[in-house]
């Protein structure tokens, strides 16, 4: 079943001069009377004068029936009086239950347009003012609604209250808003926030948005809430959120895509387990923490890092046993043999009348906290602020010697304090024992960095992860194997590529403590057809370029990683410190032109240690541990004046964009697919408004998604080429 979805774009018919551009506000694009009238004698047109003073949402979702309630306030800071209609697009297949509309707090009429009328006027608009902006609404129905005039100077607060019934997919919820529009603003949104209440009558699994940032606080099994705020931005993407419906004890839901029926398929598997569990069902771990307590880390380092010790031992399951390494010229414990929680009070004073002073013999430290693991799962917290200086310092051998001593149910935790550390280290130390690693820059605070993972990894629930697909071939997964462990309250987001779809049972497999579970999922369906969550190539995409720098830095460069990176980040638009060829090279579409990315990338000098290599190691593991897309680049900032040399605002101007699971860069005034391939394509060219121009659009609906762009396109559909060519 596809979900049910409403899709709100705003029109705002204006009396007031035309102007060559639509800039859009609010969900929509501001249309200027026609034909157009001179502004009177002094007056100064400026098409960005109705701006947003905010954009607010609040979504209420009880068992499925989603209640949304959007609260904008329009702000007109020109001269004239702008009035006119509001016309807002409905995608294919949608259905409104209810809709509400007031101005002012008056509640006016509005009625919906069938697809007929509708497409007349889409069409008028983009022929009249030659923007092609609402082509990508062509073949849906509107509601169209009249409103009162805005006065120069006024404020005029719209609020819209709809409902829906979400489908259900998989055991999986969408839903979706339309910030998309905001793109075209002419201004950033002062503010934009949205809020989620959820009630479910099943108990829910994953929650998740693959593209906003969102905060989540769970009230129970049943329900939860989630936010996002940000001021001054240019929305480019539609909001989503997404939770499934419990039915296992880990629940798991699959969204897929595929490009095309005889393409292989992308794939993302949420896995969740229960928010909570019982006590008892907690597996029973021994935890280890090894603290640097070498003269570097002296005053306030020392201090966090006592801090963050503490907060592991107070915060220790019953069952859990520990003890405490710190090292610097030589290395001590705190004692000779794992400890009950009832000690974690003399542990905590042990290490509180400690100094931090010596040297750093990091290779001694973990080679003894290795020796306390035994049969139970095991934690090495590991955090240190500096290079090996003591005992044995290559980092080859402290790899060596920490795998020739660390049993297989041990799982490392680096953090690195500070600048000064052996990123190349660290990465490979918790690469190699499934666990993580992250740095604590300068300012920031030790013991919020450990409480925080801490927390998240305080009760696990499954171990020695894997799943098998059973029917459907799957391969380039990440998290590649060995997979993470478990923790309640978490989730893990796998993605993938498939080649055959159809219906398959998943199994995942793991311990419990020394046993070992199984659950099955029977009936998950990889699609066969084209279509899907677009969402899904950009991720994986982003998590492979990911894994492939985190190879590079680690083992060094290779030419076959490097050509990789190159092809992915311009196939899929992904933009790092390292891929920001797709910006800075002028040819990236031609053989020539990847070579000199390739080289610029091999170019690049990731470092062992310092705030460059720092960074480096971050971006790798952002970009690898991504639970969505890599987020679209920072736009060109251009000045614009008044022609006194004094700026009143600024331009933006995108240089790369996403449409539906495609990635354009503009060149030379040319939206350009990076799938077209110049030496192996010729576009078929049609000239923008032309006759055939719409008749192709008529034919394929999906191309004005495409052609929304502008006035000068080249874009890959269905193995043709298609050049969209100025018209005079």
């Amino acid at each position: 079943m596809k979900r049910k979805l409403f899709l709100v774009a705003i029109i705002v018919a204006l009396a007031a001069p035309a102007f060559s551009a639509l800039p859009a506000h609010a969900d929509g694009i501001i249309i200027p009377p026609w034909p157009p009238e001179p502004p009177p004698p002094g007056v100064i047109t400026d098409p960005a004068w109705l701006t947003i003073k905010y954009h607010r949402v609040h979504i209420a979702i009880d068992n499925q029936i989603a209640t949304t309630r959007v609260d904008q306030v329009f702000v007109n800071e020109g001269n004239m009086t702008a009035e006119g209609t509001y016309i807002f697009p409905l995608p294919e297949g949608a259905t409104v239950d209810e809709f509400i509309m007031w101005v002012d707090g008056q509640p006016i009429e509005a009625r919906i347009l069938e697809k007929d009328e509708a497409r007349r006027i889409y069409d008028d608009i983009v022929r009249r003012f030659r923007d092609p902006a609402l082509l990508e609404y062509v073949g849906t129905q509107m509601v169209q609604a009249n409103v009162f005039p805005i006065a120069p100077g006024e404020e005029r607060r719209i609020e819209l209250e709809y409902a829906q019934v979400l489908d259900v997919d998989q055991d999986l919820v969408t839903y979706r808003y339309p910030l998309n529009t905001e793109r075209f603003s002419a201004r950033p949104l002062e503010e934009v926030v949205i809020s989620v209440e959820v009630n479910s009558n099943d108990d829910i699994g994953a929650i998740y948005s693959d593209t906003h940032d969102i905060a989540v606080n769970r009230d129970g099994p049943r329900r939860f809430t989630a936010g996002y705020e940000a001021y001054n931005i240019l929305p480019d993407t539609d909001f989503i959120l997404r939770y499934g419906l419990a039915r296992d004890e880990i629940n798991v839901n699959l969204l897929t895509y595929r490009e095309s029926a005889d393409g292989r398929g992308f794939f993302a598997l949420l896995v969740a387990p229960p928010v909570a569990v019982d006590a008892a069902r907690v597996v029973a771990r021994d935890i280890i923490v090894v603290l640097d307590q070498s003269g570097s880390m002296d005053g306030e380092k020392w201090d966090q890092a006592r801090t963050a010790a503490a907060y592991v031992l107070d915060n220790l399951n019953p069952e859990d046993r520990f003890n405490l390494v710190v090292f610097s010229t030589g290395w001590r414990v705190f004692a000779n043999e794992m400890q009950p929680p009832r000690e974690a009070g003399a542990a905590i004073d042990w290490i509180n009348d400690l100094e931090a002073i010596g040297g750093t013999d990091i290779n001694a430290a973990l080679t003894e906290a290795m020796a306390f693991v035994g049969e139970r799962p095991a934690v090495v917290i590991f955090l240190t602020d500096g290079l090996p200086t003591e005992g044995v310092t290559s980092s080859a051998e402290i790899l060596a010697n920490v795998k020739d001593a660390a049993p297989p149910n041990v799982r490392l935790f680096a953090f690195g304090v500070g600048d000064d550390v052996d990123t190349l280290l660290l990465d490979t130390l918790t690469r190699e024992h499934q666990g993580a690693s992250a740095y604590v820059r300068p300012g920031e605070r030790i013991d919020e960095e450990v409480s925080s993972l801490y927390a998240k990894i305080s009760a696990p629930v499954l171990s020695d992860i894997a799943l098998d697909f059973g029917d459907v071939m799957v391969e380039e997964m990440y998290p590649a194997a060995p997979l993470p462990d478990l923790f309640a309250g978490t989730q893990m987001i796998v993605v993938g590529r498939y080649r055959d779809g159809g219906a398959t049972t998943v199994t995942l497999t793991g311990k419990v403590g020394g046993d070992a579970h199984t659950f099955v999922y029977s009936g998950l369906d990889f699609r066969r057809n084209a279509g899907g969550e677009v969402f899904i190539p950009r991720l994986w995409a982003t998590r492979r370029i990911g894994d492939l720098l985190q190879q590079i830095r680690l083992h060094g460069e290779n030419p076959e990683l490097v050509d990789s990176i190159v092809q992915l980040s311009l196939r899929y638009g992904i933009i790092t410190p390292y891929t920001s060829f797709l910006i800075t090279e002028d040819d990236i579409f031609t053989e020539e032109g990847r070579e000199a990315a390739a080289r610029e990338l091999e170019d690049v000098e990731f470092g062992v240690s310092g705030a460059a290599a720092v960074d480096a190691a971050e971006q790798a593991q952002g970009l690898g541990g991504a639970e969505m897309p890599m987020a679209m680049p920072t736009q060109m900032a251009l000045p614009d004046t008044d022609g006194r040399g004094e700026s009143y605002y600024v331009e933006t101007r995108e240089v790369i964009r996403y449409v539906n699971a495609k990635t354009f860069v503009f060149r030379d005034g040319v939206w350009i697919d990076t799938e077209y391939d110049p030496d192996a394509l010729t576009p078929e060219q049609v000239a923008f408004l032309s006759d055939a121009y719409f008749d192709l659009v008529a034919v394929h609906p999906e191309l004005g998604d495409y052609f929304a762009l502008g006035d000068h396109v080249i874009v890959v559909f269905a193995g043709v080429a298609y050049e969209v060519t100025p018209s005079a």
